[in-house]
């Protein structure tokens, strides 16, 4: 997608702004620093047409990089919560705890009585 609107900027922009943008290299060359947003500003289009295809993919740029971001943010989170979430395991251990340590308290609370008596 992003090397797709990169292409498409680049030779968008040598038929909008012709005379900052000569050659499909050239505008090659800013449509990845303007989708990438290093924006060098080197070669920056001139006229409105120009301008506007550069914020949109300026903006688009930026868009993309978000989401990216977001993905890559989403995965880790994701196995954060797999790694901390109890397994079946873990939750029969502690239910078996929770067994012994009633047990223990009724032997326990047993025990009292009868060294009372």
């Amino acid at each position: 997608m992003s090397t797709s609107i990169t292409v498409v900027a680049g030779l968008l922009i040598t038929v909008v702004d012709h005379d900052n943008f000569p050659s499909v290299g050239s505008g090659l060359w800013w449509a990845v620093q303007t989708v990438t947003t290093v924006g060098y500003g080197d070669n920056v289009p001139t006229n409105v047409t120009g301008q506007l295809l550069a914020a949109l993919v300026m903006l688009l740029g930026i868009g993309f990089l978000t989401v990216i971001t977001a993905a890559i943010t989403s995965t880790f989170v994701s196995r954060s919560q797999r790694e901390r979430a109890p397994s079946d395991a873990d939750a029969a251990l502690a239910e078996q705890f929770r067994q012994i340590n009633s047990r223990l308290e009724r032997i326990e609370a047993a025990l009292g009585r009868s060294s009372s008596s």
